[in-house]
């Protein structure tokens, strides 16, 4: 049912056979050793980086694909069609890498990105504290000066990548006499004395994914870490920056509910009851064709936010009003399909299971869907 998307090139469908072959290959086979051991391998990202799927929106210059966020959006949507949530590409691709390459100095980017696009580095960003979830301008953790130095204390949750990370963009208050104009962003190298992992945490959906808790104690890194020309300026990077994190999680929804379908359509032609096929009920008919147009409107409505952002026009309302629509869409539609698999639609072992609990997160990170309707109605 899915459609090729308007923004997708000739180039681009190349790219993406490649994905679907490195995802079916990579991610797939494994999904169960990745929910069991809540990781993915740590050569997982070694491989990828062989093959180029690794910064491919970052330029030749600094070791990526020199691409555009298309080619980040092609794998997001084949890692989707694989039914993975473990593997922490589309943040480390279109989040970290991207933080590094809009603030970072010449010597920051030099440094860091060509080793994130060969897998060497896996990128992570701290934000949320046990204590401010959405509320950024009230975070608690602190980059204290010290001779030529920051000492961070303080500690972060929630955290993407965070059991495997090698490098971590901190959000920290450098003044916390101010609110917003406190925060800057500082680059934090794991091996760093006093950083430490606490729990990979125990989650509803996304199991296979290594969100974890950081702790940092009087963890020091040099000024020269510090992402901007000046401290201050974090909270407008964030600001700048959430956008892009936003239309991620929706072009994640937007597969997501295609896959549903595409599953649900299978399954229900396959099985019977009553002595015909599940699809053969004319509720069953009514549901999915309501799920088939759901999702094709969500695909009109990204694909226009993908080409709105390839072109640098993507607003912020905009892009806030896509992320809560298609991930609370994206919900429905799991909802729906899980109902019409019946029993086997709550086991596990079927993927519209795990698409629906991992579903319900999108909802909530990247900013909660509460947030969103704020932003949007400020531009009412």
């Amino acid at each position: 049912m899915a459609r090729r998307p308007s923004w997708e090139t000739e180039d681009l469908t190349a790219l993406r056979d490649m994905a679907r072959a490195f995802c079916e290959k990579e991610l797939a086979p494994n999904t169960e050793r990745f929910i069991e051991q809540h990781h993915v391998d740590r050569d997982l990202w070694l491989k990828a980086g062989e093959v180029g799927l690794l910064c491919m929106s970052i330029p030749e210059e600094y070791g990526g694909g020199g691409g555009s966020f298309a080619h980040e959006a092609v794998l997001i949507e084949e890692q989707a069609r694989a039914v993975d949530s473990s593997w922490g590409q589309s943040l480390h691709n279109g989040i970290v890498a991207h933080y590094i390459l809009a603030y970072g100095s010449e010597e920051q980017k030099q440094h860091w990105l060509p080793k994130m696009a060969s897998g060497e580095v896996v990128g992570a960003i701290a934000m949320t504290e046990p204590g401010t979830g959405s509320d950024l301008q009230n975070v608690k953790t602190k980059a204290i000066k010290d001779g030529d130095d920051y000492v961070i204390d303080g500690s972060k949750t929630f955290i993407t990548n965070g059991g495997q990370a090698d490098v971590v963009i901190v959000v920290a208050k450098t003044d916390s006499t101010e609110g917003a104009k406190g925060i800057s962003l500082i680059i934090v190298e794991t091996e760093r004395e006093g950083f430490s992992r606490g729990r990979i945490l125990d989650k509803v959906g996304m199991r296979g994914q290594d969100t974890a808790e950081l702790n940092f104690t009087g963890v020091r890194v040099p000024q020269a870490n510090l992402l901007g020309d000046q401290e201050g300026l974090g909270f407008i990077q964030l600001m700048t920056q959430l956008p892009q994190e936003r239309l991620i999680i929706g072009v994640a929804s937007v597969a997501g509910m295609e896959v549903a379908l595409e599953k649900t359509l299978e399954y229900t032609k396959e099985r019977t009851a009553f002595g015909r096929p599940i699809y053969g009920f004319q509720n069953t008919k009514f549901k999915l064709a309501e799920v088939a147009t759901e999702a094709h409107i969500a695909r009109v409505f990204i694909d226009d936010c993908i080409e709105q952002h390839l072109r640098g026009e993507l607003d912020i309302p905009t892009v806030a009003m896509s992320k809560w629509w298609t991930t609370e869409k994206a919900m429905e539609v799991a909802d729906t399909c899980l109902q019409l698999f019946g029993g086997y639609g709550y086991m596990n072992e079927y993927p519209i299971a795990r698409m629906w609990a991992d579903n319900r997160v999108q909802m909530i990170y990247g900013g909660t869907n509460e947030i969103m309707k704020e932003i949007i109605s400020r531009a009412l």
